[in-house]
């Protein structure tokens, strides 16, 4: 089945609709938006990938992954002039949820890259790959509250940098392609 991103998209939230609706973690999501800094470098490297970019989401508002990353997109959607990002929910998209799994899991965020004709070029998530990778190796092995605290400090640390960095190398890669092609 062809998923139609265009549509999606065009019925996708704004973030600060999607902002103004959370209710779980409605505070964090505010705070985590008001305060995300998007370095000038970052800007300069999406504002420089060839073409129009849109960024659909998949994002739950329970989800404190998804908290700790996508106000930081959404702040570089608003600097970046070639990109624009929408949300829709996980919940009430289970078709687009199940074409972007994470090991067999429904894990969010996504971050799903289209191009001015809502091709898609790739996506990422559910979280920056150096933490995906720790969740799936050493923090199994810990306890919940334990594992908690360290994603909450390494989010903290990260301050977006991370996500920032890998969805513009994404985009930059998939421009390469389609210049390639």
């Amino acid at each position: 089945m062809q998923l139609s991103y265009r549509s999606r998209y065009e019925h996708a939230l704004r973030f600060a609709e999607f902002l103004e609706r959370a209710q779980k973690h409605a505070q964090l999501w505010r705070d985590t938006y008001r305060l995300a800094r998007v370095p000038d470098e970052i800007v300069a490297r999406a504002a420089a990938v060839a073409g129009q970019w849109h960024l659909l989401v998949m994002v739950e508002d329970w989800c404190g992954d998804a908290v700790n990353t996508v106000p930081h997109l959404a702040r570089l959607a608003e600097r970046a002039p070639n990109l624009d990002l929408r949300v829709v929910g996980r919940e009430d998209n289970p078709d687009l949820m199940d074409a972007h799994l994470t090991n067999g899991s429904r894990s969010i965020p996504v971050v799903i890259a289209l191009d001015s004709a809502f091709v898609e070029h790739g996506w990422w998530g559910p979280r920056p790959s150096e933490l995906q990778l720790w969740a799936t190796t050493v923090g199994k092995t810990m306890e919940k509250d334990e594992r908690y605290r360290y994603v909450r400090t390494w989010y903290a640390r990260d301050r977006g940098r991370t996500t920032l960095d890998e969805v513009v190398t994404l985009l930059a890669r998939a421009a390469e392609r389609d210049v390639a092609a």
